[in-house]
């Protein structure tokens, strides 16, 4: 899936990255001292070690971004209820529309009064 109109501080801390330590042959950001692929038992283990630094010492000992993909939802979450339209949403995340509407829908939390005005601001133009 090709990704367009990445933020820029996100190209740029993605540039700084390359910078610092390249790429493996097959383009990999994250590999082994040899050049392997990464398991998925040590993704976990630098996962679990992160939330440490990252998060308060109750919200490590909670479930809370337990896993990378939880920040994956989060962030769908986020900009589908920050008003970003379903199918742009749908295709930075590599969803079908049906499939983000069905999985995401009960996370659109708050936006009936926003709808509302849309509504009437259409109806009034």
């Amino acid at each position: 899936m090709l990704v367009t109109n990445i933020p820029p501080e996100l190209v740029a801390i993605l540039r700084d990255h390359i910078a610092s330590f390249g790429a493996g042959e097959d383009g990999r950001l994250f590999r082994t001292r040899t050049g392997g692929v990464i398991s998925g038992s040590a993704y976990a283990k630098v996962w679990q070690e992160a939330r440490t630094y990252a998060l308060t010492p109750d919200q490590a000992a909670s479930p809370l971004a337990g896993r990378p993909y939880d920040l994956r939802h989060a962030a769908v979450s986020l900009w589908l209820n920050a008003g970003v339209h379903a199918p742009e949403a749908a295709e930075r995340a590599g969803h079908g529309v049906d499939v983000m509407l069905r999985v995401y829908a009960k996370c659109i939390d708050g936006q009936r009064e926003v709808a509302n005005r849309r509504i009437l601001d259409a109806l009034a133009a």
